[in-house]
C-alpha cells in the first residue's frame, strides 16, 4: 500500500557540507584539548573553594568585598568546558547546531575582546579610574581571602610596586592603617611583597614591612617600593607593546581561524538542495517534514 502523501518525508542536504576527514579530526583534536583545559580549570576552582570552605557556605563569596580569583577561574572553566564539548561533538558528528553555537560564540568572544581593547585605548582615564577603584577595594579585603592575598602579592613583586598609587594606599586596610584606633602588629606597615628584596637573604622575611611607614618618607625607598602598581603597569605596556600585539594576534588566530575556517560558514548557511537517491555516509542531512503535504496540495 502506498504511503499517504501527507506522511511523506523529503530529505535535503547541504551541497557543500562534506568535510575532509583530516580537517574534521584536526578540529576535534583542537577542541578536545580545549575541553580538557576547561575540566582542569573547573577542578582547580572547585578544589580551591573546598579548601576555603566555600562549597559548604556559598555566602562567603558575597561577603568578600574584593574579588575572589577562584570565581574567575570557574567562569573561564565553564566557558571552555561548554565550548570544548560543543566543538568536539559538533566536529565528530558534523552536527550543524553545535558547530553554529561553537563558531558563533568564539567569534563573539573575539569581537568582545577587540571592543574592550579599543575602548580601553580610547577612554584611558576612565579605565585608569576604574582600575584604581578595583585595586583599592581589593586592598581592603587583602586579609579576607588567601587567593586574593597571593594575587596582590604576585602583582606587587612582579612589577616592583606597592599599592595603587603608592604605599599610603595601604591605609585603606584595617590591619595596615596608621590610625590610633588600630592595634594590629602590622599597623603603619605594608605587605612583604612591597619590600625591596635582599639578595643575601635566602628565606623571605614576611615581617620586612612592619612599621616601615613610621619612618621618614624620604627613607621609604631604601626598604620598600614607592611606585604605585598603576604607574608600573602604565610604564610596562609601552615597553612591551609589540609583545602584547603579537600575543593578541596569535590568540585571535587560534580563536577564529582554526576552529572557524572558511568552509564552516559556507556549509552552515548553504542553501539546501534536494537529496539524490545515491546516499553516501558523511553527508549532513536535514529532514524537512510537511513538504509532502505541500506537494500534494499543489497537485
Amino acid at each position: 500500500m502506498a504511503e499517504p502523501a501527507s506522511r511523506k518525508m523529503h530529505y535535503y542536504r547541504y551541497s557543500n557540507a562534506e568535510v575532509s576527514c583530516w580537517y574534521k579530526y584536526l578540529l576535534f583534536s583542537y577542541n578536545i584539548v580545549f575541553w580538557l583545559a576547561g575540566v582542569v580549570f573547573l577542578g582547580v576552582g572547585l578544589w580551591a573553594w573546598s579548601e576555603k570552605g566555600v562549597l559548604s557556605d556559598l555566602t562567603k563569596v558575597t561577603r568578600l568585598h574584593g574579588i575572589d580569583p577562584v570565581v574567575l577561574v570557574l567562569m573561564v572553566g565553564v566557558v571552555m568546558f561548554t565550548l570544548g564539548f560543543a566543538g568536539c561533538v559538533g566536529a565528530l558528528r558534523e552536527n550543524i547546531c553545535l558547530l553554529k553555537f561553537f563558531c558563533g560564540t568564539i567569534v563573539l568572544i573575539f569581537f568582545l575582546e577587540l571592543a574592550v581593547a579599543v575602548l580601553a585605548f580610547l577612554f584611558q582615564d576612565w579605565v585608569r579610574d576604574r582600575f584604581r577603584e578595583f585595586f583599592e577595594s581589593n586592598i581592603r579585603s587583602y586579609r579576607d581571602d588567601i587567593d586574593l592575598q597571593n594575587l596582590i602579592d604576585s602583582l606587587q613583586k612582579a612589577n616592583q610596586c606597592c599599592g595603587a598609587y603608592g604605599p599610603e594606599d595601604w591605609d585603606l586596610n584595617v590591619y595596615f592603617n596608621c590610625s590610633g584606633a588600630s592595634y594590629s602588629r602590622e599597623k603603619c606597615g605594608v605587605p612583604f611583597s612591597c619590600c625591596v628584596p635582599d639578595p643575601a637573604q635566602k628565606v623571605v622575611n614576611t615581617q620586612c614591612g612592619y612599621d616601615v611607614r613610621t619612618q621618614l618618607k624620604s627613607k621609604w625607598d631604601e626598604s620598600i617600593f614607592t611606585k604605585g602598581c598603576i604607574q608600573a603597569l602604565e610604564g610596562w605596556l609601552p615597553r612591551n607593546i609589540y609583545i602584547v600585539a603579537g600575543v593578541f594576534i596569535a590568540i585571535s588566530l587560534l580563536q577564529v581561524r582554526l576552529p572557524c575556517p572558511l568552509w564552516l560558514p559556507l556549509s552552515l548557511w548553504a542553501v539546501p538542495v534536494p537529496f539524490e537517491p545515491d546516499f553516501r555516509p558523511g553527508k549532513t542531512l536535514v529532514a524537512l517534514w510537511g513538504v509532502g503535504r505541500l506537494a500534494a496540495a499543489g497537485e
